[in-house]
């Protein structure tokens, strides 16, 4: 994906050094898809790390429990996005701009 939002336009690859399309709306077309394409590959990898922060958590069995306040995670929750860090409560503050809790000792 990165190869084709960075790639040359056909003009560039041609020799034409010049990188003005020739229409205005070619020039906003061209920077929507290179604008859609880098932000699609940087919402991949967030999720890429979430899936790998998950894996530790299931290597550390402690998977399943939120990493804000340690209760259980809901079932339902897992199911929809199995690899959420924190239970539905937490998310919602957390989304909201509240400031975290202190993990509670288990």
């Amino acid at each position: 994906m990165a190869d084709a939002a960075l790639r040359k336009t056909g003009a560039e690859s041609n020799g034409d050094l010049s990188t003005m399309p020739i229409h205005m709306a070619d020039i906003g077309s061209d920077a929507y898809e290179q604008e859609f394409t880098l932000s699609l590959m940087a919402s991949e990898e967030d999720t890429l790390e979430l899936v790998e922060a998950a894996l530790e958590r299931i290597r550390a069995k402690t998977y399943g429990r939120c990493e804000e306040c340690g209760g259980v995670i809901a079932k339902k929750r897992l199911e929809a996005l199995p690899f959420a860090p924190t239970c539905i409560r937490c998310a919602e503050r957390l989304e909201s701009g509240g400031a975290a809790r202190p993990r509670l000792p288990r």
